[in-house]
């Protein structure tokens, strides 16, 4: 059994090149797998290892200035979902496209996820989902806002569309939500500084969520995306149903491949219409 850990924390580093060779050689050495961006803002990614060699790895993410308190969600993988080793250096450890959008000088409140549902069901709470619409399409919170983004950086400008009024800003709720938490957290950022007043993310995101909450008192309808070979996870953290098509990096059923749209790691009927006869073919 392989345990997978999904992490991050915004906390300023002062020469992420360093410490992304220090994370290299240390995790290469556990024959940890998975994929870690550092930047300026932070650190952002998700590991898999067995179990005292993922213990150590993480005690070591722990031990670096700024991070003893790093946001951690755990599943588990028969398999190793993942193939390789990859420490980026990345200008933004999630991408808005906005270097004034800076967690670690603006964020909005977290909420555990024991408070989640009550949070949610208010009359007063605008509920959106800040992932992409693929993520959104398998998986998502009942009554949830879809942006309908491709890509995250995309958020921001579905914002402005939105025509919020400064009455809303002022007196609505605004809570979103994320995968494990760092795009939302990113996300509650930038409306702090567009002047909504009360806004809300979910600590530890989803992840933290099915982990915590009974699948009886839960308001999560579906399967949730990951970004790894299993594609997605159950309420109860399980690989879930889902394949990935190659072509278009979106999920699919076992249904789906039955189309004639289908062709492994060509296209699907998701996709079939942007490729060419001969890609297909």
């Amino acid at each position: 059994m392989y345990y997978v850990a999904a992490l991050y924390k915004f906390s300023s580093i002062r020469d992420p090149e360093k410490l992304q060779n220090e994370i290299r050689a240390k995790l290469k050495s556990l024959s940890i797998y998975g994929t870690i961006l550092v930047g300026e803002e932070g650190i952002n990614g998700t590991i898999s290892g067995k179990d005292l060699k993922i213990e150590s790895a993480l005690a070591y993410i722990k031990s670096i200035q700024g991070f003893s308190q790093i946001d951690i969600k755990f599943s588990q993988s028969e398999v190793n979902p993942f193939v390789r080793l990859k420490i980026k250096l990345k200008k933004e450890i999630v991408t808005i496209g906005d270097k004034s959008i800076n967690p670690n000088k603006i964020v909005g409140d977290y909420i555990d996820p024991k408070n989640w549902n009550n949070l949610i069901s208010d009359k007063d709470t605008i509920l959106i989902d800040t992932r992409n619409n693929y993520e959104y399409s398998i998986g998502t919170f009942k009554n949830a806002i879809n942006p309908n983004t491709v890509k995250f950086r995309e958020f921001p400008e579905w914002v402005k569309n939105q025509n919020f009024t400064d009455t809303e800003k002022k007196n609505k709720k605004v809570a979103m939500f994320c995968t494990g938490g760092i795009r939302c957290e990113k996300a509650s950022s930038y409306m702090k500084n567009q002047g909504f007043k009360n806004v809300f993310h979910l600590k530890g995101g989803i992840l933290k969520y099915l982990e915590n909450i009974d699948i009886n008192d839960s308001k999560w309808n579906g399967e949730c995306f990951v970004f790894d070979d299993r594609v997605s996870v159950k309420h109860d953290l399980s690989e879930g149903k889902y394949d990935l098509c190659h072509g278009c990096r979106t999920p699919i059923t076992e249904q789906d491949k039955l189309s004639s749209n289908y062709v492994k790691g060509v296209s699907c009927h998701h996709c079939v219409n942007e490729k060419t006869k001969d890609q297909v073919n």
